[in-house]
C-alpha cells in the first residue's frame, strides 16, 4: 500500500509524499476539470451557463485526463437523467480517470445545490430569499443536511453552494439567490448552510468572493465600484461568517472586478483576506470559465497561458468547469513562466481534500450505493413544507384574511397556473428541463390554482389575464370579469425566473427598474377597479414597487419563490391554516425608479426633507412581517450603562403573544452608533431570534451583544471599536422599534484583530 493511500497517516503527511511523485503535469491536471457533454440531445439548445458554447474546451475527454483530473462537473445537472444511469456514468468516468492517471487518482465530483440537488427528480426546497424570510438557521441547516445527504448517497463530493452575496441593488438578477439584505442575516444563514451540507461530508462552497451583487446598475458581471469601507463592513462579513463559524472547506470566486481589480486575479483578496486573515485551508475553485474570463472579459491577460498564471497566483486553485488557463500551467513551470511552488501550493490543496473524502483511501472506488436513492423522499417534501411556510410574509391586511369558506374566489395573475413560478433559476426544472418541452418536469408540484381549490374544498375561477413578460392582452378582459363576480380576487404576480435574458429573474435576468414585469401592473390596476377586495400576492425572485397598488389592496402577501410546496404554503396562509411568520429580508419599494437603496443607509440615504425630491424609504421595511395574532414587546434591560472597549453587554426584553393563535415572533435587535468618526448607517441589525409563541405565552429574549458588534473600518482602514454612546432598538421590524435603551464603550479606540466575534448569541428562558 502506498503512504498515500493509508488512512493511519495524517493528511499532511499523505499529501505530501503523493505530491513528491507527481511530475508538473500530473500537478497541473489536478487543478483541472472536466464537463462531460449531454448524453441526450436536447430539442431546444440553450446554454446551461453564460457562454457555454462560446468557452466550452477544445480537450477531448481523454486529452483532459491524460495526466489526472482534479473535478468531474455536473454529472447530474446537466441534462435529466435517473439515479441509476447517473450512477453508472459516473462510475464508468472515474474507472477512466483513475485508469488514466499512474496513481490512480480519483476526481472531485460537484453539483449545484442552492435550492436543492440540481437534478432530475429531487426535491426543489424554496430559493434563498425565502430562507431569509424565515429567520430560522435551524431549518435551513436541517434543509442543507438533506440535500447532503441526497448527494453524498450518489456520489458526489461538492456543492457550490451557498451564495453569500449582499444584496446592493434590488434590480440585480440573482437577488433571489441571496438571504437579503442584511450581511449578518446572510452570514447566519449561511453558516448554517455550510454546518448543513458538510454534516453530510459534501464539501460546501460559498461563493461569489467578492463583490459579485454591488454591480453598477445591478447588471450580471457588471463593475464593481465599492469602496474598501463597504467591502469590509458588508460584503465580506458573511464569507468569514460561513469559514470561521461554519466551518467552510471551498470559496469560488466572484465575476466582478473591484474599483478594476478582477477578484478572479486578486491577490489581496484570494490570499491576504481568505488565507493570511482569516486563516482559510481548502480550496478555492473559479466560477465558471472566471479563470478565461481574465483574458476575454476582464483584459488583463494576453493569452489563456497568462490567465492561468493570473488566477493560480492570486490564489484560485481550481478552475472550473473545464480546463482551460490551467492546461498550460505545467508547460510555464518548465519554461520558467511560473513558480513551481505555486503549482505545488494549489495541487497540495486539492490533494488534501481529495483524501480527506476519503477518495485516496486503500479499497475505495465509486461504488454503487444510491441507486435507489429517493432524491424527493417524504422527509424532503416535509422541509420543504415547513420552509415555505415559514417564508410567506404578510405585508398588509385590513382584515380580509384569513378567508373564510363558502366566499366566492377569482384567482387571476400569470402565476396562478404556472409551478415553474415557485422555483429559482438554479432549480433543476427552470435551469435545465426548459430544454426539455416534451418531458414532464420529473416532480409533483401543485399550482396555487390548485391548492387554493384543495384550500377551500370547491371551485376557484382560474384566469391567468396575461403572461409574465410579453405583451399580450388577449385574455385581460376575461380576467378582470372573473375578479369582478367575485367576493374577493386574489391575483398573483411576479416572477418566472430563467438564465440569460430567459426569465424575469435569475442569473443574468436583470432588470431595468422595479416595475412588475410585462403587463402585470395593468392587470393589477384593472382588477382594482372593479372594486372587489384584492388580495395581492407577489410570487418573486426580487422585491417590485407595490406603491401604486398597495393602498387599495384589502391584503398584499410576498412569497419569494416558495418551491415544491409553494402552492399549499401559500393557500394555507390565505384560508389561516398556516399562521403567518415570514419576515422580510429586503425591502419592499414603494417607487419602481429612483433605484431605492436598502435598510443599511446613512441618514442621507434615508431622508429627502431638503436634499431631494426622491424619497428612497420602501413602502414595506426589511424585516416587516404581519401575522393573524398580535405580539407585545416590553421591560426591554441593558445589563450595563459603561463597558470596556473589549467587553459585551447583555440585551433582554419580554414578547408575548397576545392573541389567540399559535405563533412565532422574529425579535430583532438594531444598533444605532450616535456619534462615529465615519459615517455608519441610521441603525443595523446585530441579533434576531425567531420565537414559537402559543396564545398568550410570553418569553423573554436576551442577546449578548461583544463590543467587537460595534466595530467597523475607521478612517486608516484599520477595524476599530469606538469609544461613544450607542442606542439599542428592540422590536419587529426595522421601522418598528418600541423599546430602547443605551449604553457608552469606555475607554480609548480599540484595534480588533482578526478573529473577532462574529455573531450575538440568544438565549430564551420563560418570562
Amino acid at each position: 500500500m502506498a503512504s498515500w493511500n493509508d488512512p493511519g497517516r495524517s493528511v499532511d503527511d499523505r499529501a505530501d509524499a503523493l505530491l513528491r511523485e507527481l511530475s508538473p503535469q500530473e500537478k497541473a491536471a489536478q487543478l483541472g476539470s472536466f464537463w462531460p457533454a449531454p448524453r441526450a440531445a436536447a430539442t431546444v439548445t440553450g446554454d446551461v451557463a453564460p457562454m457555454e458554447g462560446a468557452l466550452a474546451s477544445g480537450l477531448s475527454w481523454d486529452e483532459t485526463i491524460a495526466h489526472g483530473l482534479g473535478h468531474l462537473t455536473r454529472n447530474y445537472g446537466t441534462e435529466p437523467v435517473e439515479v441509476e444511469a447517473g450512477l453508472a456514468a459516473l462510475r464508468e468516468y472515474q474507472r477512466q480517470v483513475v485508469a488514466a492517471n499512474r496513481h490512480g487518482i480519483p476526481a472531485i465530483v460537484h453539483e449545484e445545490c442552492l435550492t436543492g440537488f440540481t437534478a432530475y427528480g429531487a426535491t426543489v426546497y424554496p430559493a434563498a430569499l425565502a430562507w431569509g424570510a424565515t429567520f430560522d438557521p435551524d431549518l435551513v441547516e436541517e434543509m442543507a443536511a438533506a440535500i447532503g445527504a441526497d448527494l453524498a448517497a450518489v456520489r458526489v463530493h461538492q456543492g457550490l453552494s451557498p451564495l453569500l452575496d449582499v444584496v446592493r441593488d434590488y434590480r440585480w438578477g440573482r437577488c433571489e439567490e441571496t438571504c437579503g439584505e442584511d450581511p449578518y442575516v446572510v452570514g447566519v444563514l449561511g453558516s448554517a448552510y455550510v454546518r448543513g451540507l458538510q454534516s453530510a461530508g459534501v464539501v460546501a462552497t460559498p461563493k461569489h468572493f467578492v463583490g459579485y451583487s454591488a454591480s453598477k446598475a445591478g447588471r450580471n458581471h457588471a463593475p464593481v465600484a465599492v469602496g474598501r469601507r463597504e467591502l469590509e463592513d458588508v460584503l465580506l462579513p458573511p464569507f468569514e461568517m460561513a469559514i470561521r463559524e461554519g466551518g467552510a472547506r471551498s470559496i469560488m470566486n466572484s465575476y466582478s472586478d473591484v474599483d478594476g481589480v478582477a477578484a478572479g486575479a486578486s491577490v489581496d483578496l484570494l490570499t491576504g483576506v481568505l488565507r493570511d486573515r482569516w486563516g482559510f485551508t481548502g480550496t478555492v475553485v473559479s466560477d465558471y470559465w472566471s479563470v478565461i474570463f481574465l483574458r476575454l472579459m476582464h483584459r488583463i491577460a494576453a493569452d489563456d497561458e497568462a490567465a492561468g498564471i493570473l488566477a493560480l497566483t492570486a490564489g484560485i486553485d481550481v478552475e472550473l468547469p473545464n480546463t482551460g488557463g490551467y492546461g498550460h500551467l505545467a508547460e510555464a513551470v518548465e519554461a520558467g513562466r511560473l513558480a513551481p511552488e505555486l503549482l505545488d501550493r494549489a495541487a497540495r490543496r486539492v490533494l488534501r481534500q481529495k483524501i480527506e473524502l476519503g477518495l485516496l483511501d486503500e479499497g475505495w472506488d465509486a461504488g454503487a450505493q444510491g441507486e435507489e436513492r429517493d432524491l424527493d423522499s417524504p422527509g424532503n417534501r416535509d422541509i420543504a413544507r415547513r420552509l415555505a411556510e415559514r417564508s410567506v410574509v404578510l405585508c398588509a391586511n385590513d382584515g380580509v384574511l384569513p378567508l373564510p369558506p363558502g366566499r366566492r374566489l377569482a384567482l387571476v395573475g400569470p402565476c396562478a397556473d404556472e409551478v415553474r413560478t415557485f422555483m429559482g433559476c438554479y432549480a433543476f426544472p427552470n435551469h435545465v428541463m426548459v430544454k426539455y418541452p416534451e418531458m414532464d418536469l420529473g416532480l409533483r408540484i401543485d399550482s396555487l390554482a390548485d391548492a387554493l381549490a384543495q384550500e377551500f374544498d370547491g371551485e376557484v375561477v382560474v384566469e391567468p389575464g396575461v403572461p409574465i413578460l410579453e405583451p399580450d392582452d388577449a385574455r385581460l378582459a376575461a380576467a378582470v370579469a372573473a375578479a369582478a363576480a367575485a367576493d374577493v380576487a386574489v391575483v398573483a404576480v411576479g416572477d418566472l425566473a430563467g438564465l440569460f435574458g430567459l426569465g424575469t429573474s435569475g442569473e443574468g435576468c436583470d432588470s431595468v427598474d422595479l416595475s412588475l414585469p410585462g403587463l402585470q401592473g395593468r392587470l393589477v390596476e384593472e382588477v382594482l377597479a372593479t372594486g372587489t377586495p384584492v388580495v395581492l400576492v407577489v410570487v418573486s425572485g426580487r422585491p417590485y414597487s407595490l406603491g401604486a397598488y398597495a393602498p387599495r389592496c384589502a391584503a398584499v402577501v410576498q412569497a419569494f419563490m416558495p418551491g415544491v410546496e409553494g402552492g399549499a404554503a401559500i393557500a394555507g396562509v390565505l384560508s389561516g391554516r398556516v399562521e403567518p411568520t415570514g419576515k422580510l429580508p429586503v425591502g419592499i419599494p414603494d417607487h419602481p425608479g429612483g433605484q431605492p437603496g436598502t435598510y443599511l443607509a446613512p441618514p442621507l440615504g434615508w431622508y429627502s426633507e431638503g436634499v431631494s425630491n426622491l424619497d428612497p424609504r420602501p413602502l414595506y421595511p426589511f424585516g416587516h412581517g404581519l401575522g393573524y395574532t398580535g405580539y407585545g414587546l416590553s421591560d426591554l434591560t441593558v445589563s450595563a450603562t459603561e463597558v470596556a472597549p473589549d467587553g459585551s453587554v447583555e440585551v433582554s426584553a419580554t414578547v408575548k403573544n397576545v392573541g389567540d393563535r399559535d405563533g412565532a415572533q422574529v425579535v430583532q435587535l438594531y444598533l444605532t452608533d450616535v456619534v462615529a468618526s465615519v459615517v455608519r448607517p441610521r441603525l443595523q441589525l446585530v441579533g434576531f431570534a425567531r420565537v414559537p409563541l402559543r396564545a398568550g405565552e410570553a418569553r423573554r429574549v436576551s442577546f449578548e451583544v461583544h463590543t467587537d458588534r460595534t466595530s467597523f473600518t475607521g478612517v486608516d482602514l484599520r477595524r476599530i471599536v469606538e469609544p461613544g454612546e450607542f442606542v439599542v432598538r428592540v422590536g419587529t421590524s426595522s421601522e418598528d422599534l418600541p423599546l430602547e435603551g443605551r449604553f457608552t464603550v469606555t475607554g480609548d479606540v480599540r484595534i480588533v484583530p482578526e478573529g473577532r466575534v462574529l455573531t450575538t448569541p440568544v438565549t430564551l428562558t420563560d418570562a
